[in-house]
């Protein structure tokens, strides 16, 4: 028996009646499941798909509209299965909705209970008082070991500017963490929000992910509301980040995404 279906075998008590494999992320392996009992499910495996069941268990408390998690051990995760349909106005309102419920719970500091990351890339989040700081030591320059020293430099720059272009103290949101449209799972009844990396920060961090490479639609604001302000500038520090995690994760190709954002920047 294979090692998937040997787990779903200990977690529901019978192997399991079909296994096929879906397109997931690149950083992890996904399956419909076929339950003995007839119910379709979806198992994903990964390193630390127990740390991810907890959050989704943490964004489900909140409010936030998540897949419920049915089962977990060690490096597999079993959610309920949500057949997926072609976003629209009303499925685009119903994400920036539960985004906003997501947001609402916050916690008295940033960060999060425990480290996580994105394959190799790992993401520290040691909790503290500090955004700019956070932002600056556990995103922006973590893992500068791995990247050109002449990139850190102008990374280090920019961190000591990080106060005067991001909010001091902004309320400390729980975060999906990782929201681009490949993680809202649109359905017939809506949205949900799949593959987190959560912990607590600035909520502006979800929106300039979710426009990392695109532009949600106008239900998305309708529901949510705009960002005011110079968000052009709060949006290119948010993005570097991810920016920075593309590069380590998939190569040079990413450097423009990365050049951009320090150039938004001044830096």
């Amino acid at each position: 028996m294979d090692p998937v279906s040997a787990a779903i075998a200990r977690l529901f008590g019978a192997p399991p009646a079909g296994l096929h494999r879906l397109q997931g992320g690149d950083l992890s392996d996904i399956w419909k499941v076929r339950l003995a009992d007839g119910r379709d499910v979806v198992a994903k495996a990964g390193p630390l798909v127990i740390r991810e069941a907890r959050m989704l268990e943490a964004m489900a408390e909140a409010g936030a509209p998540v897949p419920q998690v049915l089962a977990s051990e060690r490096t597999l995760m079993v959610l309920e299965y949500l057949p997926e349909s072609r976003p629209g106005p009303d499925s685009w309102h119903a994400l920036g909705a539960g985004l906003a419920r997501l947001h609402e719970t916050t916690a008295p500091c940033y960060g999060w209970s425990v480290d996580y990351a994105f394959g190799d890339v790992a993401i520290p989040n040691a909790r503290g008082g500090d955004w700019s700081g956070f932002w600056a030591e556990n995103r922006l320059l973590t893992g500068r070991a791995m990247l050109p020293a002449g990139l850190v430099h102008r990374l280090e720059r920019l961190a000591h500017r990080l106060p005067a272009l991001i909010p001091a103290a902004p309320p400390a949101a729980l975060l999906h963490g990782d929201i681009w449209s490949g993680n809202a799972l649109f359905t017939a009844q809506g949205a949900y929000l799949i593959d987190p990396a959560c912990y607590h920060g600035d909520a502006e961090v979800d929106l300039a992910m979710l426009e990392l490479f695109g532009t949600p639609h106008e239900a998305f604001y309708a529901a949510y509301g705009r960002p005011q302000g110079d968000w052009a500038t709060r949006r290119a520090v948010y993005q570097l980040w991810p920016a920075l995690v593309h590069l380590r994760l998939f190569g040079p190709g990413y450097m423009g995404m990365v050049e951009d954002r320090l150039a938004r920047l001044g830096a």
